[in-house]
């Protein structure tokens, strides 16, 4: 039998868009095996070890192979956060993925080789091996513009970017606000920006580009890309978009965390907001409260998860914070007050089924693409609420190119204040702005279905990169 072996970064968001794919690609082709090759990491990844479990368990063609742990002293003066530790283990993990590689190999016949963004080191070892290696962008098109034109940016200053106070100009996007670029590389001096600008530069050696989007969602950036205008110093590898990818709701879900959907069931077609921030999207104590103050102004039925605020302690931002304690963290009487009309949920809810649901008419997100794709599959417009990676350029391009979603506009030092969260509820669920973007969102909602249909142009990428296996 023939294997493509994959290897996702750390993180639930990215080894569930690379899960997609390798289902996909079953789908397809029956014939082939996914082989996932998965880090062991000493923090909080979100829930990949239930995942894990469920994907082994329901689809027998995927399995996942265990790469040996890398031991680190967790410390904030060592890693400042997570993507500086993550970085530290793909980059000592690169003899083990070849060892494992090795392995494989032995017994398996290995077509493809795809690797993360942030696994880049490991992809000499595909040209050592003489297997086709393919990057996974997990983002979208107009975020690969962008990071693909980044070096040439890097190469153009010596200043960092947060000092910079202006409008950078790439190919095919909209301009982008220097301190809006991923706070990894806000600084120079940061220990992830030169390794990241680093997977950057060798992002365009691969064998080709998989992106998890399609086609008619994001056709300006695409056409940057495919003529050439982000890669100023090598070809331009082929790209291929794949998308949407995006979890069906078929993990196990318990608990009072189910009683959202009953309770959605209540209200009628397309009238509660949800606000969901992702894994990590965590606020203060003052912002929650704002948040809550915000949405009884409105007046808007809501279904809001919450979590825990961040820790004091730096050294707890590694590992699962605990429930929230709703009573502490919301107004007092908030809960009482807005009972008929709101639902708060801790940590986690069944986010595609929610989105999917009649009663949901709008999104407040933090703009993660694998929660931006679930929305633009529901079709369900958007208010933009970016709080960490790549999202303050995502909004940008919801906001000003798909035109999916309305802005929240923050005050000074990032907090959001109650009217902002009143006022851009009430636009996106009652105002010809939340019109306007809602109409956007069904267009793209047909267009991310046309994509995956049985002549539509994500199959025919899937398709051309298969082709593309066999040649070699």
């Amino acid at each position: 039998m023939e294997a493509i072996v994959m290897y996702p970064s750390p993180g639930i968001g990215h080894l569930i868009s690379m899960v997609e794919l390798g289902k996909l690609i079953l789908s397809r082709h029956p014939s082939f095996s996914i082989i996932i090759l998965n880090s062991t990491v000493p923090f909080n990844t979100g829930s990949t070890g239930p995942y894990i479990c469920h994907v082994t368990a329901t689809l027998p063609s995927i399995t996942f192979y265990d790469l040996p742990a890398i031991p680190l002293t967790l410390d904030p003066d060592s890693y400042p956060s997570i993507a500086a530790a993550t970085f530290d283990i793909l980059r000592l993990s690169v003899p083990n993925a070849r060892l494992a590689l090795e392995s494989i190999s032995l017994s398996t016949s290995i077509v493809s080789f795809i690797i993360d963004l942030f696994c880049m080191p490991a992809l000499t070892i595909g040209s050592e091996l003489s297997i086709p290696t393919f990057c996974f962008f997990s983002s979208g098109a107009s975020c690969l513009a962008c990071y693909l034109y980044l070096p040439t940016v890097h190469r153009n200053t010596t200043r960092s970017f947060k000092d910079l106070n202006m409008l950078l100009h790439f190919p095919g996007v909209p301009p982008l606000p220097s301190s809006g670029m991923p706070p990894i590389i806000l600084e120079r001096s940061f220990v992830t920006y030169q390794p990241f600008i680093n997977f950057l530069i060798q992002m365009p050696k691969s064998a080709g580009i998989i992106v998890n989007t399609f086609e008619s969602l994001e056709p300006r950036a695409l056409k940057a890309i495919s003529d050439g205008l982000c890669v100023s110093d090598n070809p331009t590898p082929p790209v291929f978009c794949l998308g949407p990818l995006i979890a069906s709701d078929d993990r196990q879900r318990s608990g009072d965390r189910e009683e959202c959907l009953k309770w959605l069931d209540l209200h009628p077609s397309r009238s509660v907001v949800f606000l969901c921030f992702g894994s990590l999207g965590l606020f203060s104590k003052e912002q929650l409260e704002d948040i809550a103050i915000g949405l009884e102004r409105s007046g808007k039925r809501f279904l809001w998860v919450v979590r825990s605020p961040p820790p004091v302690d730096k050294n707890e931002l590694f590992f699962v914070p605990p429930d929230p304690d709703l009573d502490l963290l919301l107004p007092a009487g908030f809960l009482d007050r807005t009972r008929d009309r709101g639902f708060v949920v801790k940590s986690w809810a069944p986010q595609v089924a929610v989105l999917n649901h009649d009663s949901i008419g709008g999104f407040v997100t933090h703009c993660g693409w694998n929660s931006v794709l679930e929305a633009v599959c529901a079709g369900v417009p958007m208010v933009a609420w970016p709080l960490y990676a790549e999202q303050r350029l995502n909004k940008v391009f919801l906001v000003e190119e798909m035109e999916l979603a309305l802005p929240m506009n923050e005050s000074e030092g990032g907090f959001v204040t109650a009217d902002e969260v009143a006022k851009r509820v009430t636009e996106l669920m009652d105002l010809e702005e939340g019109k306007r973007v809602a109409s956007q969102a069904k267009q793209a909602r047909e267009g991310a279905r046309a994509a995956m249909s049985s002549n539509g142009s994500s199959l025919a990428a899937l398709a051309e990169l298969v082709e593309s296996w066999k040649l070699n």
